[in-house]
């Protein structure tokens, strides 16, 4: 199923507004918001398994304000999203912040090497590894194959 036949010209300017809310440009760091055009447009073309998820979740918001995002106030705005996220699917929110995130632009401005994290992977500093004990300790939650 492609993204033309999943979402509407409402649901990509509602998905731009809302991309805009979550992340926000900011000219301090020199870096877009998610509303920016490449970001939307990574969006858009990744979108797979969770587009018809984020079509339902961009309906959902439709329904709650009732008009397009983009012809609303900020104050209304705002009061959509606080109900939004409240009661959400998490797959709008995710899809945002995984194209957000792996922006060159916003990479760079983390002081992140523009690159796959593989074959040279990256050093991450070490946690406290005990936090995993209970997680251990609990019986398996599988049914074992005959």
């Amino acid at each position: 199923m492609s993204v033309e036949n999943v979402l509407s010209a409402r649901q990509c300017g509602d998905l731009r507004v809302i991309a805009a809310m979550m992340i926000p440009a900011n000219a301090e760091y020199e870096v877009p918001g998610a509303d920016d055009p490449a970001i939307q447009a990574d969006i858009l073309a990744t979108l797979g398994r969770d587009a018809g998820q984020v079509s339902e979740a961009l309906d959902h918001l439709a329904r709650v304000a009732g008009a397009p995002l983009a012809g609303l106030d900020d104050a209304r705005r705002e009061a959509i999203a606080k109900e939004f996220r409240a009661t959400a699917d998490a797959s709008l929110i995710r899809v945002v912040l995984q194209c957000y995130y792996r922006d060159d632009r916003v990479l760079r401005s983390l002081g992140l090497e523009l690159r796959p994290p593989f074959p040279k992977g990256y050093n991450l500093e070490q946690g406290d590894w005990s936090l995993l004990d209970p997680v251990k300790a609990r019986p398996p939650i599988w049914r074992r194959a005959p």
